[in-house]
């Protein structure tokens, strides 16, 4: 049996220096990053429940890019209230996905992108 003194002394790993988390994070950088930057605005479903690291990541670089931001809301999913004041369209598929829900996003994409 492993010594518990030994084990309980040890020095927790340190998740930022797991080569997992570093392949995730220059794809972010290399990959991700660079699309939204020459994007014309961001687009995200918002998630329902305990949340998406990526919808984070790529809500977080779009602020500090400075981008548009279309949330896109299915059913009834609560909005939390900062997404509500920084988004700057919001739009609500009560229906999901249905034949209405393109003609609704891309007139959003046109209202954020036409703005002076």
């Amino acid at each position: 049996m492993p010594d518990r003194t030994a084990r309980a002394c040890r020095r927790p790993r340190d998740p930022w220096a797991e080569p997992a988390f570093k392949e995730w994070a220059r794809h972010v950088l290399d990959d991700m990053a660079p699309k939204l930057a020459h994007s014309a605005t961001t687009i995200s479903l918002v998630p329902d429940g305990e949340g998406d690291v990526k919808f984070w990541v790529e809500l977080g670089a779009s602020i500090m890019l400075d981008k548009p931001i279309i949330a896109v809301v299915i059913g009834d999913t609560p909005i939390p209230a900062k997404l509500n004041r920084i988004a700057d369209e919001i739009i609500r598929l009560p229906d999901g996905f249905d034949s209405g829900a393109g003609p609704a996003i891309a007139a959003a994409v046109r209202r954020v992108t036409e703005k002076p």
